[in-house]
């Protein structure tokens, strides 16, 4: 099975529209009694693919504890050095090392064997057309990388304060700090 049929699946199963919400104009992130709805802005559209892909290849869903592993993989991969998509790994894996902290640490540790799918020189259609073992033969690193507690604790601080600065944005405007 493709990449892109065990992407179909995952849509389905998720229920997300199709290709992830790539020709929408906004997505939603979803919290326990609330929702957010957010532009879905041209960079966004064009990397969801990578981001589901890697939900896939880890058989992670779309809840949070999924995002929580996803986001520490995500960081571990250094898919950081790619801006605007590193705040949103950060700002998601600030918000889900509250709620998910082994998650976000399984993840992680994962992630430092692997390299990110967005820093390789791929298009989207021969990604699209693998199986999910080449993906993952692909991305393999053949030397993993060790897990350094100083390392994780520097992005978790750094993921803390991305989630955080809208809240103290919105505390400083109103004159509340």
């Amino acid at each position: 099975m493709t990449i892109s049929q065990q992407l179909d699946l995952f849509y389905r199963k998720n229920n997300l529209p199709e290709n992830g919400g790539e020709n929408e104009d906004f997505f939603s992130l979803n919290f326990k009694y609330f929702s957010i709805k957010l532009p879905n802005s041209n960079f966004r559209k064009k990397v969801v693919y990578i981001h589901d892909i890697q939900h896939v290849l880890f058989q992670q869903d779309t809840t949070w504890k999924g995002e929580a592993y996803i986001a520490g993989w995500e960081i571990a991969t250094k898919i950081w050095k790619h801006f605007p998509i590193n705040i949103m790994s950060l700002w998601a894996m600030g918000f889900s090392f509250l709620i998910h902290r082994k998650d976000v640490i399984e993840g992680y540790k994962k992630g430092l064997q692997y390299h990110s799918l967005i820093g390789h020189n791929i298009s989207k259609e021969a990604i699209l057309s693998l199986s999910l073992k080449e993906v993952d033969q692909l991305l393999l690193k053949k030397t993993p990388a060790k897990f350094n507690r100083f390392v994780f604790g520097f992005w978790i601080f750094l993921a803390l304060i991305i989630f955080s600065f809208p809240l103290l944005f919105v505390l400083v405007v109103w004159g509340i700090i």
